[in-house]
């Protein structure tokens, strides 16, 4: 038996530098995340979800936010196509420009996910599989110069304006169909073209709490998109058992429903704003687990999976936490003392070593495409949770702190209304 301590030939030296000693080649990372549309947190853990549930067994399952930070700056509407984006960029709608439904002015400068992995790796595969055409021509803003000429390598959209194959009904009957077509496609093209990161959209679920509100027609519409998910779940077990792929799942949806009868949504009552998600990573950290995470942390998740170099002017911008690995920090919060001419900083500490950088700036160039100037302001330790620094002149009125720790940076603005 040759060993890898002994290993002397150039050939087999060449072969263990790329497997390891153990002979096996390292598994490609693939990511696929599922948005089930108007699913409120409390009507999933009432219905029977096997297909969810046997994902959560893998990995896990919590209640998060939407919606930013209520009454503050960052502050988002609890509507459909604004919660897709916080999902695709990672950032609330006072950066990404998405308000509502109708798309108006997206700001692509907020690069998406897909964006970010086709910047590392422009042969890697993306896939959409979406029953709303929207999500790929105005969301992720494919083909268009601003947004990065991104193209998706595998798409199946559009199915909402094709009314012979899929007639239109007054109660929206009509979406369930195109869903399962969805669900169908993406379970076939994932099982035989194995795209890299991939999202999947069901857009059911919604147009039945709109139009029935709570009731067995609501729950069954999530039973129904159980089965979906199972179908897509079915064919990321194939690719795991065949090829030596490691798949992270992610399901989640954009907006809880109100109150007294779910069906609306768009508000900030905490019905509205509490969400969920399902991974099936068997390793998520403490913060997933001990605190509410908000579904911005989903991008940094997946590029955090996926190995992805985030440009550190992104990175200072994204307002998600990866809820995989290791992270120092979450829940940052800011104010300027102007009688004091101290800024005072917190956050919340998830390690117990290492020393945060904060740093700031007085523009806002980033949302116009360049960078932003970044100056030091001083150092803290990590456990210390907040520190009180010179605040040197930063009364503009408008102040971006990021707040950098050893292994995850967030941010807070300060934004003077007057």
């Amino acid at each position: 038996m040759i060993t890898c301590r002994f290993a002397s030939s150039i050939g087999l030296f060449l072969l263990l530098t790329i497997t390891g000693c153990s002979g096996e080649t390292e598994k490609e990372n693939k990511s696929l995340f599922i948005i089930v549309d108007g699913i409120s947190a409390d009507v999933l853990e009432m219905i029977d979800t096997p297909n969810l549930d046997a994902i959560a067994r893998e990995g896990a399952y919590t209640r998060g936010y939407i919606g930013g930070e209520a009454g503050g700056y960052s502050e988002s509407p609890t509507v459909s196509a604004v919660g897709y984006n916080h999902v695709l960029t990672g950032v609330w709608s006072n950066k990404h420009n998405v308000y509502g439904n109708n798309i108006e002015t997206p700001n692509y400068n907020y690069w998406n996910i897909f964006r970010l992995l086709k910047h590392n790796h422009p042969d890697k595969k993306v896939a959409i599989f979406s029953s709303w055409l929207d999500n790929r021509t105005k969301l992720a803003g494919e083909g268009l110069p601003a947004a990065g000429n991104l193209m998706f390598d595998i798409k199946y959209d559009g199915f909402e304006h094709d009314t012979l194959a899929f007639p239109h009904d007054e109660a929206g009957t009509y979406v369930q169909k195109i869903d399962q077509h969805i669900a169908e496609k993406a379970s076939e093209s994932i099982k035989a073209d194995g795209p890299d990161l991939s999202w999947v959209y069901l857009w059911y679920t919604d147009s039945a709490g709109h139009y029935y509100g709570d009731g067995d027609i609501y729950y069954e519409s999530l039973q129904v998109a159980d089965k979906q998910i199972g179908l897509i779940r079915d064919a990321v077990k194939y690719r795991e058992e065949n090829f030596n792929e490691d798949w992270l799942i992610v399901v989640t949806t954009d907006h809880g429903r109100s109150l007294p009868d779910g069906k609306g949504h768009g508000g900030h009552s905490e019905r509205e704003r509490t969400v969920w998600m399902v991974t099936n990573h068997s390793q998520t950290n403490t913060y997933f687990s001990a605190s509410s995470p908000g579904v911005v942390d989903i991008y940094p998740t997946i590029s955090r999976f996926m190995n992805l170099d985030v440009p550190e002017p992104l990175s200072r911008e994204l307002d998600g936490v990866p809820f995989i690995g290791q992270v120092s920090l979450s829940s940052p919060s800011a104010y300027l003392d102007n009688e004091s001419g101290e800024l005072h900083v917190s956050w919340k500490a998830w390690n117990e070593e290492g020393d945060v950088n904060i740093w700031v700036s007085r523009s806002n160039s980033f949302r116009e495409g360049r960078e932003d100037p970044y100056e030091l302001l001083g150092t803290a330790p990590l456990m210390a949770q907040e520190a009180r620094l010179d605040a040197n002149g930063l009364n503009s009125g408008f102040i971006k702190i990021a707040i950098e720790g050893p292994d995850n940076t967030v941010n807070r603005w300060i934004v003077n209304e007057d």
